[in-house]
């Protein structure tokens, strides 16, 4: 997330610097050569005007390109009072690089604003208007008002495109991990669901058609009604039983079957994940709580970082064993380590003699370690 924030500033500030270069070039222009008063305060007027236009729809535009609002008839008032303003200046004599820019900034926020296939014949025709008013206007200086306008134009709306084209990218980028990470919640809690579901289903069923069986034969045959009664409630503890070892399953997987649905989860979410060390290695007294590790460190990395990459390291030497999770692409100001759920991992390490460790790991990543060993 902090990848994605410092982008999105560097690409607002980037669109925001251009858009005040050129109004502030007009201005200065404005103010050093004399063109009358009333002349000044209406061309002052219009660079304002562009100049607060351009600011709105860019930021509209980091929504994404194509996403923003568009308003045919407001894009083609303020592309008017830019073209206005250029040809005036450009029969006066003004500063050409700036004023011809004002309708190059119009071209710019429309275009990010129009949806993909109207994008360039917009930038084609706007670019051939602004051209031909400064070869109509330019007088003795039309040929290099020509030159100039074309190349401000093509120059200020190509990059500020491809500014915004990069930011798309990255929001596109982050709206797919965003769905796999979404995707692979679900459907490990599909898995449990089916499972749960596989095993319950019939005790469910039977528990039903026992008690409307019981409740008709009460007050006419009550030993056989009891009779069902009872077993109601043996198939209400057998479903209850065999709920708590659904939850203990998953709850006392294996390390090795930890790491390989750890695996499975990362990687579609689009994280390179690396396993060094054998799971096979941890004593089976311990596997319980490394695949819990494991659960917790997993589940972090999906809700708390925007992470590329995943290593998991097992070491086992002589009776002491480490796992170590690490990630990077840590969110600024995100998980520390004070989460309920490092808590309870600190805890049941703890009761065995082990600890956990968690935090920051330069430059940017965010590491679990948890450390145990058999009779501690």
């Amino acid at each position: 997330m902090t990848d994605l924030r410092r982008l999105r500033g560097y690409t607002w500030w980037t669109v925001v610097a251009g858009g005040v270069a050129v109004a502030f070039g007009s201005v200065l222009d404005l103010v050093v050569h004399p063109y009358g008063v009333v002349k000044e305060l209406l061309l002052g007027a219009a660079v304002v005007f562009v100049a607060v236009q351009h600011l709105r729809y860019m930021r509209h535009a980091m929504a994404g390109l194509g996403r923003g609002e568009h308003r045919p008839l407001e894009h083609a008032a303020t592309f008017a009072v830019a073209l206005v303003a250029w040809g005036v200046m450009a029969a006066e004599g003004g500063f050409i690089p700036a004023w011809c820019a004002l309708p190059a900034l119009v071209l710019a926020h429309v275009a990010a604003a129009v949806p993909g296939r109207s994008r360039w014949p917009v930038v084609l025709v706007g670019g051939a208007f602004t051209v031909a008013t400064g070869f109509v206007f330019g007088g003795d200086e039309a040929r290099p008002a020509v030159v100039m306008s074309l190349v401000v134009v093509a120059t200020l709306v190509l990059a500020d495109l491809a500014q915004l084209w990069m930011w798309d990218i990255a929001l596109q980028q982050e709206r797919a991990r965003e769905t796999t990470r979404a995707l692979a919640v679900a459907e490990e809690r599909l898995r449990f669901a089916a499972d749960l579901h596989d095993i319950q289903g019939h005790h469910l069923q039977a528990i039903a058609l026992k008690g409307e069986l019981a409740e008709r034969l009460i007050g006419r045959d009550d030993e056989l009604a009891r009779r069902h009664a009872a077993e109601v409630a043996e198939l209400a503890r057998t479903a209850l039983r065999e709920t708590r070892e659904v939850v203990q399953g998953y709850r006392r997987a294996s390390l090795g079957t930890e790491i390989t649905n750890a695996v499975g989860v990362l990687r579609a979410a689009g994280i390179e994940t690396a396993v060094a060390g054998d799971a096979a290695d941890v004593p089976p007294p311990l596997q319980p709580l490394f695949g819990a590790l494991v659960r917790e460190g997993t589940t972090n990395v999906l809700r708390h970082s925007r992470a590329r990459r995943c290593d998991v390291a097992i070491s086992v030497v002589g009776d002491a064993v480490s796992v170590r999770l690490a990630n990077d692409g840590v969110r600024s100001g995100g998980d520390t380590g004070a989460g309920a759920g490092l808590a309870g991992l600190r805890e049941r390490f703890a009761a065995v003699g082990g600890r956990v460790e968690a935090g920051q790991a330069e430059p940017d990543g965010f590491e679990l370690v948890g450390r145990a060993g058999v009779g501690r």
